[in-house]
């Protein structure tokens, strides 16, 4: 298990002080790479001492110590690809990885999501009059998805993966209105100002996205998990299933809350669908 992993997987198990020191190190590991113990305990808002002790926790000998192993991980890996994948493996030893590793990123984003805030989200998205889903890049292929499956829910839902429809489309909210925001860094500043936006005209804004992050911050709702990704390094993968499967609890939860009548609506939707697939009894 590399240092990230390290850090991630020990979350719960470090003191209040220290959870923040790791918040900060997950959020940006390059940052925390090229910073001073100092300049990292400001922006955690602990004391210096704070930090070395994070460091022991993780059997490394202080600070310097830590940033090397940090440094070794964030190595670890082929850059733009995944941080566990390297030059020389086979097929089969990458495919292997993959799988493994977005399995335990799932897992991962699962623990940290709080139920309570599923909840609220669920609450907020089965009152609402429209429903909008945006994201940009890997993000905005969720955001169809979502789009797609919250059609089927007899509410009008829209879904824009260009800044400026969804800035126009924000613009013209109201309150009833809910806006889905979707990205696993909360840090992309078009997506940032849209919450604003959206919020100021009196839309329930959602956050699918990191917990403390910008974009978090300026939800009315952030629905937030912790995804082991780096997606400033490597090509985003678990954060973007970790996504998908975060819209199919909401839309879980949307079907369950909407009752039995809904979900017989839900049926003679699937059983029209039916008359555009060929028969999967048919020999061919």
């Amino acid at each position: 298990m590399n240092t990230l992993e390290k850090v991630q997987k020990s979350l719960t198990q470090f003191s209040k002080s220290e959870r923040k020191v790791a918040e900060v190190i997950l959020a940006s590991p390059q940052t925390a790479i090229h910073s001073s113990i100092a300049t990292l305990a400001k922006m955690a808002d602990v004391s210096e001492p704070t930090v070395n002790r994070f460091c022991r926790r993780l059997d490394t000998k202080g600070f310097p110590d830590f940033k090397l192993h940090l440094a070794q991980s964030l190595a670890n890996g082929t850059p733009y690809v995944s941080r566990h994948v390297e030059e020389d493996d086979s097929p089969d030893s990458y495919t292997t990885k993959i799988f493994e590793s977005s399995m335990a990123s799932l897992d991962t984003a699962r623990q940290s999501l709080d139920p309570a805030a599923i909840n609220k989200a669920v609450d907020v998205l089965t009152q609402a009059k429209t429903i909008s889903f945006f994201g940009l890049g890997a993000s905005a292929s969720v955001a169809h998805d979502a789009q797609n499956k919250f059609f089927r829910f007899n509410v009008p839902v829209i879904c824009f993966d260009d800044v400026l429809m969804q800035r126009m489309s924000c613009i013209n909210c109201n309150e009833g209105d809910v806006v889905v925001l979707i990205s696993h860094t909360g840090r992309t500043k078009s997506l940032i100002e849209i919450a604003k936006i959206a919020r100021d005209n009196g839309a329930a804004v959602i956050g699918i996205t990191a917990r403390h992050s910008p974009l978090s911050l300026e939800c009315t709702l952030p629905v937030t998990m912790e995804v082991p990704e780096d997606t400033d390094l490597y090509l985003p993968m678990a954060s973007r299933l970790a996504q998908l499967v975060t819209v199919d609890v909401l839309a879980t939860g949307f079907t369950l809350r909407r009752g039995p009548r809904f979900r017989d609506n839900l049926k003679r939707v699937k059983e029209v669908l039916k008359e555009s697939r060929v028969n999967k009894d048919l020999t061919i």
